[in-house]
């Protein structure tokens, strides 16, 4: 069964928006959340939960169950699916890391 996928993002950042497309195409199901268009107590909560994840702060973010991926990484994102049981190869595969 897959967790529960969040990523925190910012609007502006290409990395993020990588990552986001990596998991949509590989259907798998997540809330996002681009930090730098929250205010007041939500962009407070998100960044008190990243700096606890990610102290340095950096995009995007990626909480897949238990797990937290700093960065577009692909491997690492496919590691943390795996353990999940999520099959992530897709045929003609062709992300590379940034």
């Amino acid at each position: 069964m897959l967790p529960h996928v969040k990523i925190f993002t910012l609007s502006t950042c290409s990395h993020c928006t990588q990552a986001k497309e990596y998991l949509e195409a590989r259907k798998v199901p997540y809330d996002s959340v681009s930090v730098d268009l929250t205010v007041g107590d939500e962009r407070t909560q998100a960044l008190d939960t990243i700096r606890r994840l990610n102290p340095e702060l950096t995009f995007p973010t990626i909480i897949i169950g238990d797990k937290t991926v700093i960065g577009f990484r692909p491997d690492g994102i496919a590691a943390a699916l795996r353990e999940y049981g999520w099959e992530t190869d897709l045929p003609g595969d062709t992300w590379q890391q940034p």
